[in-house]
């Protein structure tokens, strides 16, 4: 059975920089978000758009990966949402059988965002405790937070 997680973040970046950052600049920007672990980001079918996958190849590390293939589940320009399920790699390699992240990011000032994040999980037996949500939501989280200094330094 799937369960929710749902955590936010308010961050000083307007939702007309930040949207466009998060949702259609995501295979250019992420690996110099964090280019510590993303060596970078693979448009491998699609536009951009639902369905669209993405591989994230990631540099070694010990206890992670080295690529995580995720799929557009969502793409909503209205209402600035948009959905990542991972399909291989990642977090299916910890346990997991199921991990969406939805984010959905709402204007509450000119130059200020909420940032809504709703993560979607299943697992058929003990997970490890670096895939348990409150975990992966940190992650989640400090991307969020290095995203804004990012785009303010980039301004």
């Amino acid at each position: 059975m799937v369960k929710e997680f749902s955590t936010q973040a308010q961050v000083s970046v307007g939702l007309e920089t930040m949207w466009p950052a998060l949702a259609k600049d995501f295979n250019d920007i992420v690996p110099k978000v964090i280019p510590n672990i993303v060596k970078d980001v693979e448009m491998v079918e699609g536009d951009g758009g639902v369905g669209t996958i993405l591989i994230f190849n990631f540099f070694p590390s010990p206890g992670r990966t080295n690529y995580q293939r995720e799929r557009i589940t969502e793409f909503d320009e209205v209402n600035h949402e948009i959905g990542l399920q991972v399909i291989e790699g990642g977090y299916l390699n910890k346990g997991l059988s199921y991990y969406k992240t939805t984010y959905q990011l709402s204007a509450i000032g000119e130059n200020q965002t909420l940032v809504n994040v709703k993560i979607s999980y299943d697992h058929d037996s003990d997970i490890e405790d670096s895939v348990k949500p409150n975990k992966t939501s940190e992650s989640t989280l400090t991307f969020v937070r290095t995203l804004e200094k990012y785009l303010l330094n980039a301004a």
